[in-house]
């Protein structure tokens, strides 16, 4: 891999800086940074996670990899705590364990909450796809291990919670996105002890406010939040059109639309954490911009999706 360019060596440097990933909830968090309890846990997390879906399946290539990596050293260097991956995701999992090891001893590792998925049709290999996940990452066990939309999820969360109980996972889910199943996550979600749920919710697709999100409220379930610029479309469409963000906005501290967009989804009570994906350093530093400051209220929630939906 080509050495890494002087902006990430920096990058990492900071990173002492940013605190806990995922912390004791009684633990300081660097001023201005937004966190939220897990509900049921003496943990707090950052509202402003990383995905790694199409952005981080670059394969063997070198310099790929090696802007992966600046990506991974900048996510950490600002405060950011989650990073989702799964065994779908072709190659993501392994340039996240080759990012995690060109980081080692340049970043807190140990701060970064591991979230991965089960991805199998076969509920018995469970314990095969996290040992090979594992493998892939670097790591010993996962904070967060999910069963990727829904598949054979009756198998897998029978082996997760043994995991659970054994200490090689620290927290179980249940994963959907693109809105589809929601009538059966929301089944699941009321009878079985699941600790996070990953979904899709943005501004201008908000199926989850009718049922899953006043469910996981109800039932003390974290919520994951996929897909929050709809693809990466809503934040295009809104640069190109090439309307400003109103004034008001400074509210909640919001300046760019890519603040706009993730701040209006981790205000809401019920979301946790949001986990926007990208390959670019300067799109990374606008995401956790999102995670410092003030939060809308309910108000000024209100006015910002009437404020979309006229646009």
């Amino acid at each position: 891999m080509p050495p890494m360019t002087r902006r990430a060596a920096l990058s990492t440097l900071a990173v002492g800086a940013a605190g806990l990933a995922l912390a004791p909830a009684a633990g300081a968090a660097p001023a201005g940074r937004i966190t939220k309890a897990i509900p049921g846990a003496d943990a707090r997390i950052p509202v402003i996670g990383m995905g790694t879906w199409q952005t981080f399946n670059v394969g063997d290539d070198p310099a790929l990899r090696a802007a992966r990596t600046e990506v991974l050293a900048t996510f950490l260097a600002l405060g950011g705590g989650m990073v989702d991956s799964s065994p779908m995701y072709g190659s993501s999992q392994a340039v996240v364990g080759h990012a995690r090891a060109a980081l080692k001893g340049k970043a807190p590792l140990d701060r970064l909450v591991s979230a991965d998925k089960i991805w199998t049709r076969d509920g018995d290999e469970t314990v095969e796809q996290l040992d090979e996940t594992a493998r892939r990452w670097g790591v010993e066990r996962f904070d967060v291990m999910q069963i990727h939309n829904l598949l054979a999820w009756p198998a897998h969360l029978e082996t997760l919670r043994r995991l659970k109980a054994e200490g090689r996972v620290r927290y179980i889910g249940i994963t959907t996105s693109h809105g589809r199943r929601h009538a059966d996550l929301a089944r699941i979600m009321a009878r079985e002890p699941i600790d996070f749920v990953q979904l899709t919710y943005d501004i201008t697709h908000r199926e989850a406010e009718k049922r899953l999100l006043p469910l996981a409220a109800e039932r003390g379930i974290a919520v994951i939040v996929n897909r929050p610029y709809d693809g990466g479309a809503s934040v295009t469409r809104l640069k190109r059109s090439g309307a400003k963000v109103p004034p008001w906005a400074a509210e909640a501290d919001i300046r760019d639309w890519p603040g706009f967009l993730l701040k209006w989804i981790v205000s809401h009570p019920a979301v946790t954490v949001a986990i926007p994906a990208t390959t670019r350093v300067d799109h990374m530093r606008e995401n956790m911009a999102a995670g410092y400051g003030r939060l809308p209220d309910a108000a000024l929630r209100t006015r910002m999706a009437q404020h979309i939906a006229s646009l």
